[in-house]
Parts: C-alpha cells; sequence; structure tokens
C-alpha cells in the first residue's frame, strides 16, 4: 500500500480530545491529546464547554496532520469515535450551540426519568431502544435543553435548531454545515431510536417532546458522511467512518463474533458482549444497543454501564491531591499486602449498571487511624474491578453462560497491579493488546471498510494480537471475602437517607 492508506482518528473523549494517526499496518505513528475543562454547575450537573472541545479536536488534528506532512504522509480518510450521549443543540444558520454541551454523566433530569417509570412508560422504552429511563441517554437531556433555553421550542419548531450527539456536533464543524448526521451506534444511545426498525421512533419523539426537524440522519457506521471544509486542513479529507466509543472500542479488539466481550477502562467502564444479529433483551437491568451497522445489517450487543473509572483516578489527582498522577497508582497499591477492609464507592454521578441509581452518591467505608493515601488509592483501583464483576454476574445470567475470558483496553490497562486485581476477582483470564488505544483503532477499521482499505471484518480479525494475559491468582475463600464486603458496600450507599 501506499503512504495514501494513512487514517486519521478522531478520539473524542470526555476529558480529552485525541488525534492518532495510524499507517497501514494499524500501527499507530503519530499522536496528541489535549485535555479540555469539566464543568460542574450543580449537585450531579457536568458539562462541557462546546467552543472549547471543537477547538481541542481542531488543534490536536492539526498537529498530527503536521506531523504527516513532514514525514511526507498523505491522508487517505478520517475516522470519528467519540464519547456517546452527550447532548448538544445548535443553531443551523451560524452552527453556534445555544447552551453548553450535557454531558452523558449529567444526573440534572433524574426526577423526570422517574416521573416516567411511575407513568408507566420504561416497558415501553425497553423494547423500543434496549435502553432504561435513566438520565444517561440523551432523550431527556434534549428535552431539558428546549424547555430551559429561552425561545428554544420555538426556534425547533421553525427548523432552526439541530441537535446531535458529539459525533455530529463534530461532522456539522468539520464539513461547514453541510453534513446533519449520525451512525446507527450514537443513534441507539438517544433513547429516541427504534434499534429493531433503525429509524426515529414517533411514540418516543411524542413522549419526549421532540421535534422530527431537529434530528440528524441515521446513516451505517462505514459509509460516506462528508468531506472536511478545505479551510479547517488545508485539504479536504472524506470522513467515513463513525461509532460510539465503545462500540468503536469493540471493533478495535476485533470483538466481531456472538460471545465476544470486551471491557474498555475509560472515564468510565464499559463492557460488550457481541449477541450478532439477535438483539438480546436483557434480564438483568443491562442494556442492548447497536454494535454496528455495515451496509445495512445490524449486529447487536448487551452493555453494562460504570459511570465512573478512571474518573475517580483523575479525582485522587485533581479534586483530593492524593497523588501527582495516574502512573503513581500502581505502586502505592502494590506496595500492601491487604487493604483491611477498605471500600471506596465511586458513585459520584449515582450508580449504573446493574443498579441504576441515580440517587446514590460516592462513599469509603472501614476507615481506621491506620488509613492511609495507599489505602484510599487501592480501594479506588478495587472500586474498577468489583464494579466490573457486578457487571460480568449480570452478563453471565442474560448470556446463560459464564464467559472465559475478557478482552481490555482504555488508558488504564496500563496499570498491571489493576488488571492482575481484575483476573482475580473475576476469576477468568484478562486479555490485554498489543494496540491498547482500541477506541480511535476502530474508529480507523471503519473508515478503512468505506474506502477499501480492508476488505472485511476478517482482516481486522488478523490484526488483533494479544501482548499481556493476567490469569486469576486468587484462592476461592479470599475471592468471596472481598466481593461480599463490596456488595454491603453498595448496599449501604442505596439506601435512604435516615
Amino acid at each position: 500500500m501506499s503512504s495514501s492508506s494513512h487514517i486519521l482518528a478522531i478520539d473524542q473523549g470526555t476529558t480529552s480530545s485525541r488525534a492518532i494517526l495510524f499507517d497501514e499496518q494499524m500501527h499507530s505513528i503519530a499522536i496528541a491529546q489535549q485535555e479540555f475543562t469539566q464543568i460542574y454547575p450543580q449537585n450531579g450537573w457536568v458539562e462541557h464547554d462546546p467552543e472549547e472541545l471543537w477547538k481541542s479536536v481542531l488543534k490536536v488534528c492539526r498537529e498530527v496532520l503536521e506531523k504527516a506532512r513532514q514525514q511526507g504522509i498523505r491522508v487517505a480518510t478520517i475516522g470519528i469515535s467519540n464519547q456517546r450521549e452527550t447532548t448538544l443543540v445548535w443553531e443551523r444558520k451560524t452552527g453556534k450551540p445555544i447552551y453548553n454541551a450535557i454531558v452523558w454523566q449529567d444526573r440534572r433530569t433524574a426526577d423526570l426519568c422517574t416521573q416516567l417509570k411511575t407513568a408507566g412508560h420504561e416497558k415501553r422504552v425497553a423494547e423500543t431502544t434496549g435502553l432504561l429511563l435513566d438520565p444517561y441517554f440523551s432523550a431527556t437531556k434534549l428535552q431539558w435543553i428546549l424547555d430551559h433555553v429561552a425561545g428554544a421550542r420555538e426556534k425547533a419548531a421553525a427548523g432552526e435548531l439541530a441537535f446531535g450527539t458529539i459525533d455530529s456536533f463534530l461532522l456539522w464543524r468539520l464539513t461547514g454545515g453541510r453534513s446533519h448526521a449520525t451512525d446507527a451506534t450514537n443513534a441507539s444511545r438517544t433513547m429516541l431510536f427504534n434499534i429493531h426498525q433503525q429509524q426515529w421512533d414517533n411514540h418516543l419523539l411524542e413522549l419526549f417532546n421532540i421535534p422530527t426537524s431537529i434530528l440528524p440522519e441515521v446513516k451505517d457506521c462505514a459509509t460516506d458522511f462528508g468531506f472536511t471544509d478545505a479551510d479547517l486542513f488545508e485539504t479536504s479529507l472524506p470522513i467515513t467512518g463513525i461509532a460510539g466509543d465503545q462500540q468503536s472500542a469493540a471493533i478495535g479488539q476485533a470483538c466481531l463474533d456472538p460471545g465476544m466481550i470486551k471491557s474498555t477502562y475509560g472515564t468510565g467502564c464499559f463492557i460488550l458482549l457481541n449477541t450478532g444479529t439477535q438483539a438480546v433483551r436483557s434480564e438483568n437491568r443491562l442494556l442492548t444497543t447497536v454494535a454496528y451497522r455495515k451496509d445495512g445489517q445490524i449486529h447487536y450487543a448487551i452493555e453494562g454501564s460504570i459511570f465512573i473509572a478512571g474518573a475517580a483516578v483523575q479525582w485522587l489527582r485533581d479534586g483530593i491531591k492524593l497523588i501527582d498522577s495516574a502512573a503513581q497508582t500502581e505502586p502505592l497499591a502494590a506496595g500492601l499486602t491487604s487493604n483491611r477492609g477498605l471500600y471506596l464507592v465511586p458513585a459520584f454521578t449515582g450508580l449504573g449498571a446493574p443498579h441504576w441509581d441515580p440517587h446514590a452518591r460516592g462513599a469509603i467505608f472501614g476507615i481506621t487511624r491506620d488509613t492511609g493515601i495507599a489505602e484510599i488509592v487501592r480501594a479506588t483501583l478495587e472500586a474498577i474491578g468489583y464494579q466490573t464483576r457486578d457487571l460480568m454476574v449480570a452478563m453471565a445470567r442474560d448470556a446463560g453462560q459464564q464467559p472465559t475470558s475478557l478482552r481490555v483496553d482504555g488508558g488504564m490497562v496500563a496499570n498491571d497491579w489493576l488488571m492482575q486485581f481484575l483476573a482475580d476477582i473475576l476469576d477468568i483470564p484478562v486479555e490485554r493488546p498489543e494496540v491498547t488505544e482500541t477506541t480511535a483503532l476502530g474508529a480507523a477499521y471503519l473508515a478503512g471498510l468505506q474506502i477499501g482499505l480492508f476488505p472485511s471484518f476478517d482482516k481486522i480479525r488478523q490484526h488483533w494480537r494479544c501482548e499481556k494475559e493476567f490469569r486469576p491468582q486468587m484462592d476461592e475463600d479470599t475471592r468471596q471475602q472481598l466481593t461480599q464486603g463490596w456488595d454491603k458496600a453498595i448496599a449501604r450507599v442505596r439506601e435512604p437517607e435516615q
């Protein structure tokens, strides 16, 4: 392949934006990253400044494209992966957002979701979308923006506004407003999309009071989304792949066959179990979602979502300043022979699957006079393992069989201590791939599929390589003792205030 076989992947995450340049062998040859501000206007509210987010994407793309130019590399296409559910509304005429982006972690619509559940709407929502009534998803965020921004309802009715998740917003900005679209994976996370019929659902649009005119077109994950404005990057590049970050990671992990499982450890933790062309309804409060759609054929997954994973380590660093960098967590945790009964439940923005309690809040249990920084750090890492175990137990019940291994990715998997604890608490091997930037990798694969750089998904399967396998070493009695303590801690944060 020639130098024009390189792919630029945009990985727009919750706390940072990254751009990665992949060569024809899917090796990362250039990367740039930019963090941006997390805004917390009220308890349980989380927002992003859309303009700051957009500038961070432009900055990292330009930095990577400049490195490509210096090496004489011509980029063939762009793929996008993005934080899902985060909700934006902007003016069609100017492209200017009418409110900050409401982030997927945001809980401001918890009471509305409770009212809708009480009114008996959750069954219809679950049957149609595969989701549960929770503020996590886009529908109630969008409704909130239209109801609380002055004049928004009138402008929406007049066709003057556009709604999108982050992928749609980036696509609009990148194409100079010529493309208002999303892909099937992101659409499936809005709580407005019928995942069986693959179209926006009129009943749900009426339930949430959302006008059709505001919605993007829903496309396959690998297709032609448009071309970048030539002024942005001194050339016009095609955009040919889009997927929500967790689905993109599953593709990057080559979890393309029924029964395969991946878990991504970023700001949150997200586990996807591929169920093939069958949309399996979870009986254990997990989600049914679109894994990917190619050439009109839909593949589904069961998903479990943990809201706080890497964000808890970020809190240790930036919030209570117990550490200077995430890398310090591994030696601190490894330096203890045990955690002496300390548990940290990171329910900073409620609990995700399988508990779905938006009102729960974080807590630390078991503090003694001997508790220090190392113990709190280790408890934070252990909580990620315990939360993963909760999801895997629920997933095994839905699948009717125990998982035999787990493929992991994301920034946190560089921590060997955490990966070993994960294998121990799950009692299955944990496989870390050679390329851990699987979210960006999946977006690159999708973009490459559309322009013919990859003839089929079989080529993607062949690319996957295991860098290190972590095998369980913990005895069953210890595992049971630890998980029983965690179960008690979870029960206590979910108890109503007295």
